[in-house]
C-alpha cells in the first residue's frame, strides 16, 4: 500500500481482523481502498442511501438511486464533483435554495474549470462543442490509428516475454490515442508522454488537492488553438480550434483549451485503468482467456463486465441546491451527496450475482461505469474501441498470458496495489508474462 503501516490508522475491531466499519471515516481510510467492496456492503446494509456520520455526506450505493441523482441535474449541482465536503465555502451553505451561493462561489472549488464540474446551461454548450469534435467520422479515423498503435506499443516489449502492462502499454496507448483524436502533432507526442505519465499524471494521490493540475495541457492546447486560428490548416487541430458552439458563436480560446485538456486527461486516465483490469482478469482466469481467444465477439461484453466490476470512477459528489429526497432519505439544500458507481454496479437488485464476471449477462451494459445523464462520459465510444482493439491485438500476438508470480505472488496469495484514493480505482502496476507469437 502507498500508506505505511506506521502512518495508517487502526481500522480493525480490537482482537479481530475485521474492520470496525462503524467507526471508520471512509474518506480518510486509505488502507481500505485496496479492497473497498466490504465497506460498500456495509453501507448497503444501511439501505441504498445512507448519511455517513463523519462528514454528513449522503452515500448512494443503490443503482436506481444513483440513476435518479445522475438524472436530476436541476436539483443536484456538479460544482463539488471532486471537492465534496472537504473544501470550505466562504459562506455557509444555508437556505431553502443555495443556487445563488453556488453561482457566486463555484469558481473557488478544485477542478471548477473542468467540464465534469459544470452545470447547465454552461455544461450544455460546452458538451455540445465537445460532441462536435468527437464525430463518428473522426472516431472511425481514430480507430484505424488504434490498430497500428497497438502493434507499435506491443513491439516495444513482445520479445521480452514479459511486461509491466500499465506503463509499457495501457498508459502510453491511451494517451497517444487521445493525442491522435485531438490532432496533437506527432513530433510533440513524446513531450506529452513525458509530462503526463508516472509522477506527472494529472491525478495525484498525495499532497494537497491542486486547483489546476493540468497546466501543461492548458499551455500546449492554448498555443495550438492560437496558432490554428491565426493560420488555419487542413488538419484536426484546426477543426478543434474553429468549431463553433451550437448557437454559431466561436468559443473563447480558453474554453476550447479546457474542453481539449479535460478530454485528454480524463480519457487517458480512466481507460488505462480499464485495460489494466481486463488484462488482470485475462491473466488470472485462463478459462476466460480461452473463451476470448475462441470467440472475439465476446470482447465487448468482457469489457463491460470489467467496467461494472472494477469501475475506474468509484465515486462523484453532487451538491443539492434545494431540499429533496433520494430513496427514503430526506436531503436538505446544501447536502453533499456521494454517488458511488463502484457500489451501484454491484447492486444485487439490478445485477444477479453482482460480484461474478459473466460474459452472458443480459444487462451487462446497463452499468453506470461511464456515469449517466447529461454527464455520461463523452469518451465512452472511444474507451470501448480502445478496449476492443487492445484485447484483440494482445491475444493475437501472445499466448499463455499470465500474472507474474515474482511480482504479484502465487495464485493463492496474490499481491496487488491499487490507487490509494476513494474517487478512482485501478492497479498501480500489473506485471505479466506471456509467450510471444512470431
Amino acid at each position: 500500500m502507498s500508506e505505511s503501516a506506521v502512518d495508517a490508522p487502526d481500522l480493525h475491531t480490537p482482537g479481530t481482523d475485521t474492520p470496525d466499519f462503524d467507526t471508520i471515516d471512509w474518506f480518510r481510510a486509505r488502507p481500505l481502498y485496496q479492497n473497498p467492496y466490504p465497506y460498500y456492503e456495509y453501507l448497503r446494509s444501511h439501505g441504498p442511501v445512507w448519511r455517513e456520520p463523519h462528514h454528513g455526506a449522503v452515500m448512494v450505493t443503490g443503482y436506481e438511486e444513483a440513476i435518479s441523482v445522475y438524472h436530476d441535474a436541476t436539483t443536484f449541482s456538479n460544482c463539488n464533483t471532486i471537492a465534496g465536503p472537504f473544501t470550505k465555502w466562504p459562506v455557509p451553505l444555508e437556505g431553502d435554495d443555495i443556487s445563488e451561493i453556488i453561482a457566486e462561489y463555484r469558481d473557488l472549488l478544485p477542478f471548477s474549470d473542468q467540464l465534469p464540474s459544470f452545470d447547465p446551461p454552461k455544461h450544455t454548450a460546452h458538451r455540445a462543442l465537445l460532441m462536435r469534435l468527437i464525430t463518428p467520422k473522426r472516431l472511425k479515423e481514430n480507430e484505424e490509428f488504434m490498430w497500428r498503435l497497438a502493434d507499435q506499443q506491443i513491439d516495444e516489449f513482445l520479445a521480452h516475454g514479459e511486461c509491466e502492462f500499465n506503463h509499457e502499454y495501457a498508459s502510453p496507448f491511451t494517451l497517444l490515442v487521445v493525442a491522435d483524436l485531438l490532432g496533437v502533432p506527432e513530433a510533440d507526442q513524446p513531450a506529452f508522454l513525458e509530462e503526463l505519465q508516472g509522477e506527472q499524471r494529472p491525478t495525484n494521490s498525495s499532497g494537497p488537492m491542486l486547483h489546476k493540475p493540468l497546466e501543461f495541457l492548458y499551455d500546449r492546447f492554448t498555443a495550438y488553438i492560437e496558432d490554428r486560428r491565426r493560420e488555419p490548416r487542413d488538419d484536426v487541430m484546426t477543426k478543434l480550434a474553429t468549431a463553433p458552439f451550437p448557437d454559431g458563436t466561436l468559443p473563447e480560446i480558453h474554453d476550447v483549451m479546457l474542453i481539449a485538456s479535460n478530454l485528454f486527461a480524463a480519457g487517458q486516465e480512466t481507460t488505462a485503468r480499464l485495460l489494466g483490469t481486463m488484462l488482470q482478469v485475462i491473466g488470472e482466469r485462463p478459462e476466460i482467456q480461452q473463451q476470448l481467444r475462441d470467440n472475439r465477439d465476446l470482447i465487448p461484453a468482457f469489457a463491460e463486465e470489467c467496467l461494472r466490476l472494477e469501475s475506474p470512477l468509484q465515486g462523484q459528489f453532487r451538491l443539492s441546491r434545494v431540499a429533496t429526497k433520494v430513496g427514503d432519505i430526506e436531503i436538505p439544500a446544501g447536502t453533499h451527496v456521494f454517488v458511488m458507481p463502484g457500489a451501484a454496479n454491484r447492486d444485487p437488485r439490478q445485477f444477479d450475482d453482482p460480484a461474478e464476471l459473466r460474459l452472458d449477462r443480459p444487462n451487462g451494459r446497463q452499468h453506470v461505469g461511464f456515469g449517466f445523464g447529461i454527464h455520461l462520459c463523452a469518451g465512452a465510444p472511444l474507451a470501448r474501441a480502445e478496449a476492443y482493439v487492445s484485447a484483440n491485438r494482445l491475444l493475437d500476438r501472445m499466448t499463455d498470458i499470465r500474472i507474474s508470480e515474482a511480482h504479484h505472488g502465487p495464485a493463492d496469495a496474490r499481491r496487488y496495489e491499487y490507487t490509494p484514493i476513494y474517487l478512482l480505482r485501478g492497479l498501480e502496476n500489473l506485471h505479466l508474462e506471456f509467450t510471444p507469437i512470431s
